[in-house]
């Protein structure tokens, strides 16, 4: 393959002025790869529908219907996988990693599935924020070997087209989240972020070796910055901003 084709997306994508040219430019490039299918999605927050979540995409007919209906996604091994992987891997890579997993053999159906539809392989290129996995890029369709130099930039790809995208469809996520993350400080990120895992002020304090009162301290701080009404609203708006996953 051409890796101009890696290159030219990159440099134009800035220059793009809408939604609709940055899609253009990104689906000639997946065309040039050979990719017939892919999806720009954002991380799912609590309670937000699995269609929402696509900025951009291209799926066979009746694919994402059946996806969602067999409830696929619990058991995705290349979702699976996306929340520990830092860089793009190919999706037959991600079962391997699940040999023994009890769902593998769903995880079989659903990937006999996607070869009924035209997703024969493919590959996921997660985006990573400050506050952890913020979203993916994955492309699919007839097998396409990349080599470790377009893996590289296809990354690079991913978190331009996201971040380009995100701009576009949604700048109140995008203006809020960069400016609230700005305004908080490395010890209330970690307050909050133990806080949305369900951690009690106390344990907080035993981790972070403070005190409780100093815990709590902390989130009255949070929760004025959000304008939030109590630890649960926080939660919830952390979620919604982008600033926890």
């Amino acid at each position: 393959m051409n890796i101009n084709h890696l290159l030219h997306f990159l440099v134009v994508a800035d220059e793009c002025r809408t939604a609709a040219e940055l899609i253009q430019e990104l689906e000639k490039l997946l065309r040039a790869y050979g990719f017939d299918y892919y999806g720009v999605v954002r991380q799912p927050k609590p309670n937000e529908t699995p269609m929402n979540l696509l900025m951009s995409g291209r799926w066979p007919e009746g694919w994402p219907q059946l996806y969602i209906s067999k409830k696929y996604v619990l058991i995705d091994p290349t979702i699976r996988h996306l929340g520990q992987a830092q860089m793009g891997f190919r999706w037959r890579d991600a079962l391997i990693a699940f040999r023994s997993d009890p769902h593998r053999k769903r995880m079989e159906r659903m990937l006999a599935d996607s070869v009924r539809y035209g997703l024969v392989d493919g590959y996921i290129f997660p985006v990573h924020g400050r506050t952890g996995l913020l979203g993916n890029l994955t492309v699919g369709g007839k097998p396409v070997d990349l080599s470790p130099s377009e893996m590289s930039l296809f990354d690079a790809v991913a978190k331009k087209a996201y971040w380009r995208l995100l701009e576009f469809k949604h700048p109140d996520l995008l203006a809020a989240s960069q400016k609230i993350e700005a305004r908080m400080t490395r010890r209330e990120m970690e307050v909050l972020n133990y806080l949305a895992d369900g951690l009690t002020s106390n344990e907080i304090s035993k981790i972070l070796q403070i005190s409780n009162h100093t815990v709590d301290w902390y989130m009255n701080g949070i929760q004025d910055k959000l304008n939030a009404k109590n630890r649960q609203h926080v939660v919830a708006l952390s979620f919604r901003l982008g600033l926890v996953t």
